[in-house]
């Protein structure tokens, strides 16, 4: 069966001349103008391939999932070393410019058997945030980053449902007691509805890092170096810890789209130990509320990081609004992301909310009404030493390291890796910062 094709360019005629003289492979059905119609041609199903004969320039990883989200797959014609890594980083096929007919063809049918071919399940990919192809890191020389520790580092998401529960507050300081720890940490604020960790942390002029990262990712010019240029470095006490801003304003919840936050993500496990992403609060496949299916998603984002993500942290707070709260989101987190395992979470513990014995009033209660997951941890109230770290733009083991909620903090992060590690040189650092 020939592959219909469109192209766009001023391509030698002897070459799209050649690809309709071949009868057999591939057939082209549309010589387009611009990059806008042929987008408009690919979506509307009249083709299964495109070749890009100038303006190569032009196309974005965004752009890429798009069409593959139905069906098309891209060819770009270019000479250049430089925008052949690039377009290969952002899952274009590329070919030389001089390419001759038959070997086009060639191309064209590889890409398109190579899509169609049915892939394992990713467990790290739901299908809600992003319908398009699979996470794609740029190939090329390895960036001068001896400082860092290279491998694949851990992703931990920090979600919890609405009504202020306290993610940012948990993400944040999860981040600054690996970083304690002695481990390089990025920390990542991926609320596309209120990003937070920059005024949390004294961050005043903002700039908006993860959507710098995200900008660079989609144009497939995201390496190690670029990542570490816009990240922000927070000096601690012991360690550093490098943060990704949100955006400063909720408007710009469409510089974060899913297939370019993957990019960021597998590109900061590559040079980090941890990533810490505090997520949003919602859940809903907003892609259902759209004519258009290939718009932007608001909840992409969010949807995003929990399909990525290693470990998820599910926080809620400790009170007759926040338990029922928690217990709803859970399901809707089951549904959205059937692979997440979270640990929950209740924060803001506190004998004035739950009654004498809170701990053991909120465990009797769930286990009796809420969903079969275990509550992995109780973070207490300690409204003063939060209020002191806000006011000082600092993380709890700063302005508060003696408080109750830093140490359950550090516990709850730091024991979990203590037994993977199985280090005695990690048990005796993590036990001194504990203690001090």
């Amino acid at each position: 069966m020939s592959i219909p094709v469109v192209t766009v360019g001023q391509s030698r005629e002897d070459l799209v001349g050649g690809l309709e003289r071949l009868h057999g492979p591939v057939t082209v059905v549309r010589r387009c103008s611009e990059l806008t119609e042929l987008l408009a041609a690919c979506q509307s199903g009249l083709a299964r391939a495109a070749v890009v004969a100038e303006g190569s320039d032009e196309l974005t990883a965004s752009l890429v999932d798009r069409l593959a989200a139905v069906g098309v797959v891209i060819v770009a014609l270019t000479d250049s070393a430089s925008e052949t890594a690039r377009l290969t980083a952002i899952g274009v096929t590329a070919a030389p410019a001089g390419v001759d007919s038959a070997a086009l063809a060639g191309r064209i049918s590889g890409a398109v058997d190579q899509w169609s071919r049915p892939r394992p399940f990713q467990a790290g990919d739901s299908g809600f945030a992003d319908t398009g192809a699979a996470i794609r890191t740029q190939p090329g020389a390895e960036s001068d980053v001896s400082a860092e520790p290279s491998g694949a580092g851990q992703l931990i998401a920090v979600w919890g449902p609405a009504g202020s529960p306290g993610r940012t507050l948990v993400a944040a300081n999860m981040a600054g007691e690996l970083a304690a720890a002695g481990n390089s940490v990025f920390l990542i604020d991926a609320d596309s509805y209120g990003a937070s960790v920059a005024g949390m942390l004294g961050l005043l002029d903002e700039s908006a890092g993860l959507a710098q990262a995200c900008r660079l990712a989609d144009l497939g010019q995201l390496d190690a170096d670029a990542l570490l240029r816009v990240a922000t470095p927070v000096a601690l006490k012991s360690g550093t810890l490098r943060i990704l801003t949100g955006i400063t304003r909720a408007d710009r919840w469409t510089e974060l789209r899913a297939s370019a936050l993957g990019v960021v993500f597998e590109k900061a496990r590559e040079i980090a130990d941890y990533v810490v992403v505090d997520t949003g609060f919602c859940l809903e496949a907003d892609e259902e509320l759209s004519f258009d299916t290939m718009a932007p998603r608001r909840n992409a984002a969010t949807l995003r990081s929990l399909e990525l993500a290693d470990t998820v942290y599910a926080v809620g707070a400790a009170d007759s609004i926040g338990v029922p709260r928690l217990v709803r989101g859970l399901s809707e987190l089951e549904a959205a992301v059937p692979q997440a395992v979270p640990r929950v979470v209740l924060n803001k513990v506190r004998a004035s909310a739950a009654g004498r014995s809170p701990e053991r009033q909120l465990r009797d209660a769930w286990e009796r009404y809420g969903p079969a997951a275990a509550i992995a941890a109780f973070l207490p109230s300690d409204s003063a030493a939060s209020d002191s770290a806000l006011l000082s733009g600092c993380l709890l083991l700063e302005a508060a390291p003696q408080s109750g909620l830093r140490l359950a903090i550090a516990e709850l992060v730091c024991a979990p890796v203590q037994r993977k590690r199985r280090s005695s040189v990690f048990t005796s650092t993590a036990k001194r910062r504990l203690k001090g």
